[in-house]
């Protein structure tokens, strides 16, 4: 069984649809999907019903927040929050915030870098995005490839929409306690993704997942694409001494990255303990 809990679609900031992304899920050989595009569940409808013969989805979101860093400072941490209910109030207010702030701070992006010569047009960007998208500096990084400003979506984070660059908008993420209480309150689980993958920007301690196990975090992605062997090796101890239920993802994109769909995985065993902690929406079958 190839379980991958990590995907995004267009919805968000991958390249494959909803349908086009459980369809290469199913023929990639995989059993199981989530469906986590950032901060939004406007993909599920389209996913579930595409679904593929013999494929499980698990409606998730990625939710983006704001963390301790264990060092005195904060940092951003992303929370992976599988079969909750979207409908909870709570998670419809924070959504609708984080969506709308967003698309704000991505036009102030854009008009920046116009107003610098660039040639991006804030206004056509925003026209060509839904109105529920969670739009983010992965659309901005896609209209400067399309541009021929720059080669690739991570050449153009490197070069021009890194947080210390000058075309940069800060954001309010959601604190990170309150999102793991929203998505319990809701019936769901969170999973803290790519924990150490230190080259995205700076990243959180031990001490401090440690204090997100004991405020109800329920799991802890340690194989991913940006882990080398030393830091799942360290996370996988890290899992056990906590009592959190180790899991792997491919964070896959489609084209706007090389990850292969399925590339890392969850065990069976871990994907059962994780489903029987919900009950906010159920798991689907194909």
């Amino acid at each position: 069984m190839v379980i991958d809990l990590h995907t995004h679609s267009s919805v968000s900031d991958g390249t494959d649809t909803p349908t086009e992304l459980v369809t290469k899920a199913s023929a990639a050989g995989l059993s199981a999907v989530a469906l986590t595009d950032h901060d939004t569940t406007a993909g599920w409808a389209e996913a579930a019903e595409a679904l593929p013969r013999g494929l499980s989805l698990v409606r998730g979101a990625e939710l983006s927040c704001t963390s301790p860093n264990g060092r005195g400072g904060t940092a951003t941490v992303h929370l992976l929050a599988y079969l909750f209910d979207p409908t909870a109030p709570a998670i419809v207010a924070e959504q609708s915030r984080l969506r709308a702030e967003r698309r704000a701070r991505l036009y102030k992006m854009a008009k920046r870098m116009a107003e610098d010569g660039y040639p991006v047009d804030p206004d056509a960007l925003m026209a060509s995005l839904p109105a529920d998208s969670p739009a983010g500096r992965p659309h901005l990084a896609m209209a400067l490839v399309q541009a021929g400003v720059v080669a690739t979506v991570d050449e153009a984070f490197g070069v021009f929409l890194n947080s210390r660059g000058r075309f940069h908008v800060s954001r309010r993420d959601t604190p990170v306690h309150t999102a793991i209480q929203m998505i319990a309150d809701a019936g769901g689980v969170t999973v803290l993704a790519h924990a150490f993958a230190h080259h995205r920007g700076p990243t959180v301690t031990a001490d401090v997942i440690k204090e997100l196990a004991a405020a109800g975090l329920t799991g802890l992605e340690v194989d991913h694409p940006d882990h080398d062997p030393s830091i799942r090796e360290e996370l996988g101890e890290l899992a056990v001494d906590l009592r959190l239920i180790r899991t792997g993802s491919s964070d896959y994109h489609g084209t706007n990255k090389t990850i292969r769909i399925g590339q890392d995985s969850t065990s069976p065993e871990a994907f059962d303990e994780l489903v029987s902690r919900t009950s906010g929406v159920p798991l689907l079958h194909g």
